[in-house]
């Protein structure tokens, strides 16, 4: 995958290659000035602890022990760097977990004996959300009416730490369409929820599936475009003092940045499928993703992201590919109510173990497309074996996997990324390290880090290679005698 360096540039930039947006300040600058302050620090990580609406960026314990220990430490430089660690670093803090969990929870000994269980309807309303239409009532409605649902607000998505720092994000410019996006978001997961067992019939005007849906708008004079589109993620959501407080969340990458003997630290992205409608009835936008509340569901997207996120559509469907891009979509939401029954004591909502936004995206970008460009995907496929969901458990194996430390792709490295500009980026140090690093991919000389499985096998060869030597010398002597 060739991504160019020359896409956005000059005076559409954020800001000078190398230095952050206006109005923004890396977090090492917050915690040097707030981290003395009693009880700061550990009211700010009780708040990242609760989790984040977007990407991978799943704080364990261990993580948010490590988070600490560059604060009290004054670690600024690998602070804002954190955590830093391969996903083979990360994936035992995950399971760790999820071993405990799993043997310490009925709900997931009953799973056990009961393959293919149905959600209840406590699991449902945990992990899906469809607002006023019941699952277990049938209903007949139509988006020809205008939404009756409240508009945008920040009740429950904003919230005050004290010392200037606020947590989450105030409205985009979607947000006036809030009623019509929410309505659309609860009735494309209701419809999902028809496949589910034990669910009454929910109809929109004549249509059962989100993709009827979607296919019922074409036909009215609706615009429907679905984009695949991904961003940074921000594991934070924080402001100090009015500016925004950069929060990516790196990872080793395995790769190493030519002419140092540093590896190649990337931010994590967050990928999401994103359906932008327009027309005479329906004018909404909502994504869908698998996000850190274990909810596999189509959501509105109008809070406000931090400039450094960035955002790129690496495809974009109309048509009957929109369609088909919406089918997939309910049966991945169909398939992950499936495995919620089947493994509910799976800690974080089986965030992780069962995938985080990448993997459903990539599972849809495979089928779509025939390629995977995204990183990391993390997704346990040994969970994806219910005879239900045939189509997506083939499709979570086929996408290729970072639970085992095997180096990733180049080409999802930078095909996960928000812009194609890369010298544009405006995290500091990052722009030059991925020009270098694709310069070399183009090339031929990229490098990768040493593991120790590569030095445990070069040490295996060289073994064998001198015992090789050593037979041959011996046979030589023997000869010459």
């Amino acid at each position: 995958m060739a991504i160019g360096l020359m896409g956005v540039a000059g005076p559409n930039r954020l800001a000078p290659p190398g230095q952050m947006p206006p109005n923004t300040v890396a977090l090492s600058e917050m915690m040097r000035e707030l981290s003395a302050r009693p009880g700061f620090t550990e009211a700010m990580l009780a708040e990242l602890d609760k989790g984040g609406k977007k990407g991978p960026a799943l704080l364990t314990p261990k993580l948010i022990d490590e988070l600490r220990k560059r604060i009290l430490g004054k670690d600024w430089e690998s602070l804002d760097h954190f955590p830093g660690w391969t996903m083979q670093a990360i994936n035992p803090t995950v399971r760790v977990i999820g071993h405990v969990a799993g043997k310490s929870e009925t709900a997931e000994d009953m799973s056990a004996v009961h393959p293919g269980a149905s959600p209840s309807a406590a699991q449902t309303s945990e992990h899906l959300d469809l607002g006023p239409y019941a699952l277990d009532k049938p209903d007949t409605i139509s988006l020809e009416k205008p939404s009756d649902l409240p508009g945008f607000t920040t009740d429950g998505l904003v919230s005050s730490l004290g010392a200037g720092v606020v947590r989450g994000d105030g409205p985009n410019d979607l947000a006036p369409e809030h009623a019509q996006s929410q309505r659309l978001a609860y009735v494309l997961n209701r419809l999902a929820a028809n496949k589910l067992e034990g669910a009454e019939l929910f109809t929109v005007s004549k249509s059962t599936t989100p993709d009827d849906v979607i296919r019922d708008l074409q036909s009215t004079g609706h615009e429907v475009t679905v984009t695949d589109s991904r961003y940074f993620a921000n594991f934070g959501h924080l402001h100090y003092n009015g500016k925004d407080v950069m929060m990516p969340f790196y990872v080793n990458s395995q790769i190493m940045v030519p002419g140092t003997k540093r590896p190649l630290l990337v931010p994590v992205s967050h990928a999401e499928y994103e359906w932008h409608i327009r027309g005479p009835h329906v004018n909404a936008d909502v994504s869908y993703y698998f996000g850190v509340d274990g909810k596999s569901e189509w959501r509105t997207m109008d809070t406000l992201d931090q400039p450094w996120v960035m955002k790129r559509d690496a495809h974009t469907y109309r048509g009957a590919d929109a369609v088909e891009v919406t089918r997939l979509a309910s049966a991945l939401t169909v398939a992950y109510m499936h495995l919620h029954a089947s493994h509910a004591a799976l800690p974080f909502g089986g965030y992780y173990a069962l995938g985080v936004c990448q993997d459903g995206v990539s599972a849809i970008e495979k089928k779509m497309t025939g390629k995977v460009t995204l990183f990391p995907n993390t997704a346990d496929a040994s969970f994806f074996t219910d005879a239900r969901d045939a189509e997506i458990n083939a499709l979570m194996l086929a996408i290729p996997k970072d639970r085992d430390g095997k180096a990733p792709e180049p080409e999802r490295i930078f095909g996960s990324l928000p812009t194609e500009d890369l010298e544009g980026i405006s995290i500091p140090g990052l722009g030059a390290d991925l020009v270098a690093v694709h310069t070399a991919w183009m090339d031929g000389s990229l490098k990768r880090t040493r593991t120790w499985k590569s030095t445990a096998a070069e040490v295996l060869l060289f073994s064998m290679g001198a015992l090789l030597l050593v037979g041959a010398v011996r046979r030589a002597r023997r000869m010459t005698r």
